[in-house]
């Protein structure tokens, strides 16, 4: 699909940012609705205080009494990056405050589905569990947590995703989401979820003669990981969160598996970026869950020896790259069906369903992000499941809350969704195979009453131009440092026009440029992801939109152009198209 650039209106005459910021920082930092700078302090003292959580300091206590008596407590957790962190940190924590009496459970996607079903319970329940406790996950869960409530056994829910009308009669729930819950943060991941009651229960702990008070922050890199994997909005709690956890990653202070998944990645530990943590770390314990079991994930992420954590890095990686060879066989079938349809309709359905019955079910979330991105257009993908029913992973764009149109489907055609939960831009939900004709035509509707035509043409909003001057490595490296970037806190992006000076095919599909700006000055080296199929001829002279990046070689840094977006110029235009 073609993309528009479009430059932000930017009036700078109502930034309020102080006169001795770079000009560069207080144009892109005013974009972002940032008026003061109090909201970009990073330090843990300007962090939301656990009592603004409702519901945590009553959850410590419980977890708390469990302590004292010995209980054994069972962390349910959930088979993606946000749900491994989640449960690795639990355990992790509540070990170093000196209770040893606790072990982890994920759900096999496969076998036992989201979330604390009835079945995951009863398996819980064989491990004489005294307290359960979920982690991003429990918010649906009414059947589960009926079953262990009525075994005796307390249940302390901790989650993120949106409830339903009516929440699970569990011991506590923490849930920023639910309605008797202000806290401002309501973006944080479920592994801040957790991360808050446990810094509510060291609070409980801190006078206490039996257990440890250990300082929270040294496990703030789980909560990078989670909360940049799970595409939170950055709001400024979770960019604390995630730019202390990165500080302590970078210098090394970190879980011996994230250094290890950096490293099967090849990444450079020194260097890591939230970009990393999103598309290197997150990833490769996805892979787990998503075509194996997560419980390899925590494990790696629990490890304290660095062979060990190596060696399960070293699987998680090579179950992505089989993850990748599956969703490129599943993404070629899907192309295939959408021209198709575009062949034989006048257009595209403006919400996408898809679904073949021998795609893999852990992968079909990614093969719909894939779609989404694509087409630009939110997007359903359903694989087999079980009983005559197929799973379905939803990804949506910005503008369509993809959980409130389920929550609108199945409440105009009850019989139509089995389940569904989730997210503004993604969720999950099971039908019946014989109603997915029926649930794509009303899938469809439904997005067309909440979108315009408008809307599904992908524009990317650039923070205009870059004097050439200030293309160096020093604006690129203040860029970086200014984050950490990420949904809601997008990364900066400029745009203007270069001449080609050289280029050449990396990768089969990505280009590789050395490029000059208009006016003749600087020279910079560039990188066009995915962009070869867009243009597959490379013209002199290229109108791109993109980011300024810091390209670190043998230890070197330079300047270096991510390009998102590029198209030809005509001879003799000397300025971007807006």
């Amino acid at each position: 699909m073609m993309q528009q650039i479009q430059r932000r209106s930017i009036q700078m005459a109502d930034c309020h940012l102080p006169a001795d910021l770079p000009e560069m920082l207080r144009r892109v930092y005013h974009a972002r609705g940032i008026t003061s700078m109090e909201q970009m302090q990073r330090d843990l003292a300007a962090l939301l205080p656990f009592n603004r959580l409702n519901h945590a300091e009553q959850a410590a206590d419980v977890i708390r009494q469990t302590m004292h008596a010995d209980g054994r407590i069972v962390v349910v957790g959930d088979f993606d990056a946000d749900g491994a962190t989640s449960c690795a940190l639990a355990v992790l924590v509540i070990r170093a405050m000196g209770h040893h009496n606790i072990e982890f459970l994920v759900p096999n996607r496969f076998e036992y589905g989201y979330g604390l079903t009835p079945e995951i319970t009863q398996l819980a329940l064989t491990r004489q569990p005294d307290l359960i406790i979920t982690v991003d996950n429990g918010i649906s869960s009414h059947a589960g947590v009926a079953v262990a409530m009525a075994a005796g056994v307390k249940v302390v829910v901790t989650d993120h995703h949106l409830p339903a009308k009516t929440l699970p009669d569990a011991t506590i729930i923490v849930n920023p989401n639910t309605s008797d819950n202000d806290f401002p943060s309501k973006s944080i991941a479920g592994v801040g979820v957790i991360f808050y009651v446990l810094l509510a229960l060291r609070a409980r702990l801190r006078d206490d003669p039996v257990f440890n008070a250990p300082n929270m922050a040294g496990f703030l890199d789980l909560v990078a990981v989670g909360t940049v994997a799970d595409v939170v909005s950055l709001d400024q709690n979770n960019r604390i969160m995630a730019y202390q956890g990165l500080r302590r990653i970078r210098a090394g202070r970190c879980r011996p598996g994230i250094l290890a998944l950096l490293e099967v990645a090849g990444r450079d530990y020194r260097q890591t970026q939230a970009n990393d943590l999103g598309f290197a770390v997150g990833p490769r314990l996805n892979a787990a869950g998503r075509l194996d079991d997560m419980s390899l994930g925590i494990t790696c992420l629990l490890a304290e020896d660095v062979d060990e954590a190596r060696d399960l890095a070293r699987q998680l990686d090579d179950l992505n790259r089989e993850r990748r060879e599956i969703e490129q066989g599943m993404q070629q079938q899907a192309e295939s069906v959408l021209r198709t349809w575009r062949f034989e309709q006048a257009e595209l359905a403006w919400g996408l369903c898809l679904f073949q019955a021998d795609w893999h079910q852990g992968v079909v979330g990614i093969l719909a992000s894939r779609i989404k991105d694509r087409y630009h257009r939110p997007v359903i993908v359903f694989a087999q499941a079980d009983d005559g029913l197929i799973k379905g992973s939803a990804r949506s764009i910005p503008g369509l809350h993809i959980r409130d149109v389920l929550d609108g489907i199945a409440t105009q055609y009850p019989d139509l969704l089995s389940r569904f939960g989730g997210h503004a831009m993604a969720a999950g939900l099971m039908i019946q195979q014989a109603h997915f004709a029926q649930f794509s035509q009303v899938f469809d509707q439904a997005v067309r009453e909440r979108l315009s035509r408008d809307d599904l043409q992908l524009t990317l909003l650039s923070d205009g131009v870059v004097e050439p001057h200030a293309l160096n490595l020093d604006a690129a490296l203040m860029i970086r440092d200014g984050g950490p970037w990420g949904q809601g806190f997008i990364e900066p992006l400029f745009d203007d026009v270069f001449d080609v000076v050289n280029c050449r095919i990396v990768g089969e599909k990505h280009w590789k440029l050395v490029l000059r700006h208009h006016s003749g000055e600087p020279v910079l080296d560039a990188i066009a992801f995915n962009q070869v199929e867009h243009l597959p001829e490379m013209p002199e002279r290229i109108s791109a939109a993109y980011r300024l990046d810091v390209n670190c070689w043998r230890d070197r840094q330079s300047v270096q152009l991510r390009i998102e977006a590029l198209q030809p110029v005509e001879a003799g235009m000397d300025h971007a198209s807006t």
